[in-house]
């Protein structure tokens, strides 16, 4: 596997870890929603900034 078939792989386990956490969000209260909204907002942001051209 070269460098950037890792990278894209690793992207998109994040891009997906992150959707099955947005899912989990109708469980929790609805006080936490915002941090919880702002956590996965940066993990999303820090992924597409690491990807290549941008």
């Amino acid at each position: 596997m070269n460098e950037n078939t890792q990278q894209e792989s690793s992207d998109s386990t994040i891009v997906d870890s992150v959707k099955n956490e947005l899912k989990e969000i109708d469980a929790m209260d609805v006080s936490e929603h915002a941090a919880r909204y702002e956590t996965l907002h940066q993990k999303l942001q820090e992924t597409l900034s690491g990807i290549d051209g941008l």
